[in-house]
């Protein structure tokens, strides 16, 4: 490898390396959920009215918005409960999960 296309290859890896990161906004965020005390993508807290996102815990198929399936491992997104500072706001309901 020559040094032009090293120096090419360095440049584009913060590129790449912003574009696996989670993306923005509550909407985005189900699938398989992972809750843990440090290092997480995502800071929540749980509320009991106004929320930004509406959460149903289901055991399959938490393929829409505000679908969750925990799991221990191999997690779509990392959450973390927090009482202050979250990145957004769930309430865990049983029916019409997604945004509010």
């Amino acid at each position: 490898m020559n040094r032009r296309t090293f120096l090419t290859a360095l440049a584009a890896a913060p590129a790449v390396a912003l574009a696996s990161k989670p993306k923005s906004g509550p909407a985005e965020v189900y699938g398989k959920i992972q809750f843990v005390t440090s290092f997480p993508d995502y800071k929540v807290e749980v509320v009991e009215s106004f929320p930004d996102l509406k959460v149903e815990v289901v055991d399959a198929f938490p393929d829409k918005p505000g679908k969750w399936q925990i799991v221990d491992s191999f997690p779509d997104f990392k959450v973390q409960i927090v009482s202050s500072f979250p990145d957004f706001k769930i309430q865990f309901v049983k029916h019409f999960p997604g945004p509010a």
